[in-house]
């Protein structure tokens, strides 16, 4: 299933993917099942799609998109999980997922804009895979770790270099309001290779390609995150894991290329979407 979040007029709707035609209904409509972060908290994906089914036709192309999820209890984003990136980045291969949280109010949605921070010169740009749990649990088993995973989708990490690296600790640089692009579309793990293994995974700046990998050359997988990150901590429904980028971020190039107004970034996954947001000063 592929679901798409959307409003009209500032109306929350809902819509999913039917015969390549999205059918959605309104926040105001008899039969409105919810957002999409009540129906994986609630555990009703199914039932609300078939509600939807019977909604609307909606064009991508004529409503304001919403990221997938607005209201996750946790963000938790894992730095350094593509060697090549590590490599370029000068830093050690790590033994276990380097994690640090992002918060939902920095999140932009597909073709919303990218907010360009007035005191910042290096905006980046990360295009990563969304992995979005669909049931709880804690000190999960890695044979079992994808059955707590609902779905995914794509995000831009969107970076501000010189505030992330003054200090060994990341949250600033990564939480600037509308720096975390977010979408277009969730689709569940049913539509995907286990795992959402072996996708290829592209950003472009500008129609030129910077980022160009695979799933597959994650250091730690979906399955494997989902286990060790609930070592500790229980995993929510609704909760979602931003998964790393691969090499080519802007920082680490010669001559550096970051991100700036008037800019457009595109990242896609193979099977999931584009994910495209134009970039604009604060």
């Amino acid at each position: 299933m592929r679901f798409l979040s959307y409003e009209v007029d500032g109306t929350v709707g809902l819509a999913i993917e039917k015969s390549g035609q999205f059918l959605g209904l309104l926040s105001c409509h008899a039969g409105f099942p919810g957002t999409l972060d009540e129906i994986i908290m609630q555990g009703t994906l199914q039932i609300a799609a078939d509600a939807l089914a019977n909604g609307s036709p909606v064009d991508p192309a004529t409503v304001a998109f919403r990221p997938p999820l607005t209201r996750p209890g946790k963000v938790l984003c894992v730095g350094l999980n593509y060697a090549d990136h590590v490599s370029e980045s000068k830093m050690e291969t790590p033994s276990f997922p380097t994690i640090f949280a992002r918060f939902p109010g920095g999140f932009v949605a597909h073709g919303a804009p990218l907010i360009c921070p007035a005191v910042s010169t290096q905006f980046d740009y990360e295009g990563e895979l969304v992995a979005v749990i669909g049931k709880a649990g804690r000190e999960i088993a890695e044979a079992d770790a994808l059955d707590h995973v609902c779905g995914y989708s794509v995000f831009n990490d969107g970076s501000v270099r010189d505030f992330q690296l003054r200090t060994t600790q990341w949250t600033v640089g990564k939480n600037f309001d509308g720096t975390g692009g977010f979408g277009p579309y969730f689709v569940t793990s049913d539509e995907l290779p286990e795992g959402a293994t072996g996708l290829g995974i592209q950003t472009r700046l500008n129609g030129a390609v910077v980022q160009d990998a695979n799933t597959d050359d994650m250091i730690f997988s979906v399955r494997k995150l989902v286990s060790l990150l609930s070592i500790g901590m229980r995993l929510e429904p609704g909760d979602i894991i931003v998964t790393g980028t691969p090499s080519g971020v802007g920082a680490a190039r010669k001559p550096q290329l970051f991100m700036a107004p008037g800019d457009v970034c595109e990242v896609s996954i193979d099977k999931i979407g584009t994910l495209r947001n134009p970039v604009v000063a604060q």
